[in-house]
Order: structure tokens, then C-alpha cells, then sequence
């Protein structure tokens, strides 16, 4: 962040504190401006033709800067990893109820991550376990992309899907 003398453009666009206009001059006339009423001259970019200079003081300029990247920075949704936790031998309507659960995830566009648990001696029908992920991304196809494949690790079967688009 460039300010007072080290701005050196032969011309230059002033603003006031407020946004208004205060029209072209160079930068030392600008410099002059901020200097009698006791102000900072900050420039706001120099990307503009003439480059755009602002009157203020350096401190409240630094705030409202800090601040409007904070409210940018609140305003963006971000994407959450939402995890389901199956089971190989789980009934019917626990299935249902938990791939109710990835839909309603991926539609708000948050990212799922399934993982497949087994206990004790489970780990034999290896086979049912992995059904259970390709009924999950079957009946979940027109809403999720599969981003990462279903592996086992351990007890344990992990996979992930991705949103493919919003629903306006």
C-alpha cells in the first residue's frame, strides 16, 4: 500500500474521503490537498488511467479495507465435508433414513464422505460392504459425482462424493 510521497504519477484522479470526486491534478498538487487538512493521499489503484488516489487518513483507510475483505470473506459459502457412517448388514429403513441424508447434503452442495464400517467378523463379506457404497452412489448418481473411489482401509471402506451442481 503505496502513500503521501510515495506516489510519484505525473497526473492523478482525487477523491475525497467520502468517494466524491475532487477532479484530475499531480500528485504533488494532491499531496498539498491532504497535507492542509491534515490527511494521508493513499493510493487506491494505480491499474486506473489516471491512477485513482484517495484523501484519508491512513489508519481508517487500512479499517475499511480490513473490514470489507471480512465481509467478503463472510459472505462466500463454503463447502463443508459432511460424513455418513454405514454399517453392512444395517435394515432397510437405516439405509434409507442415511441415504436420505447424502442427498439432502449434496443438493445444498456440501461434500459427503461414506464410510463403511465393519465390526468383528464382518470383514469376511468384505463383498456386502462395497454393495452398500454402489447402491449409495447409484441412487445418488444425477446429484453426486463420485471424487473419491470406495477403498478399504482397515474395517473400514472409505469413499466420497462431490455435488454436481446447485438446484436453483
Amino acid at each position: 500500500m503505496r502513500a503521501n510521497h510515495q506516489i510519484h504519477f505525473p497526473r492523478v484522479r482525487v477523491l475525497n474521503e467520502y468517494g466524491e470526486s475532487l477532479g484530475e491534478m499531480s500528485s504533488n498538487e494532491a499531496l498539498e490537498k491532504a497535507m492542509a487538512i491534515e490527511s494521508d493521499l493513499v493510493l487506491v489503484t494505480d491499474k486506473a488511467e489516471p491512477p485513482v488516489v484517495k484523501i484519508i487518513e491512513l489508519s481508517k483507510y487500512k479499517y475499511q479495507l480490513k473490514k470489507k475483505t471480512a465481509d467478503t470473506r463472510k459472505k462466500s459459502k463454503t463447502q463443508e465435508l459432511k460424513e455418513l457412517r454405514f454399517t453392512p448388514f444395517m435394515g432397510e429403513a437405516d439405509f434409507e433414513v442415511r441415504n436420505r441424508k447424502v442427498r439432502e447434503f449434496l443438493e445444498k452442495g456440501n461434500k459427503v464422505k461414506l464410510t463403511l464400517t465393519f465390526k468383528g467378523r464382518q470383514i469376511v463379506r468384505k463383498d456386502l460392504g462395497f454393495e452398500v457404497i454402489k447402491r449409495i452412489f447409484a441412487s445418488n448418481a444425477d446429484v453426486g459425482k463420485v471424487s473419491i473411489e470406495p477403498k478399504l482401509i482397515g474395517k473400514k471402506i472409505l469413499a466420497q462424493l462431490d455435488p454436481i451442481g446447485k438446484k436453483k
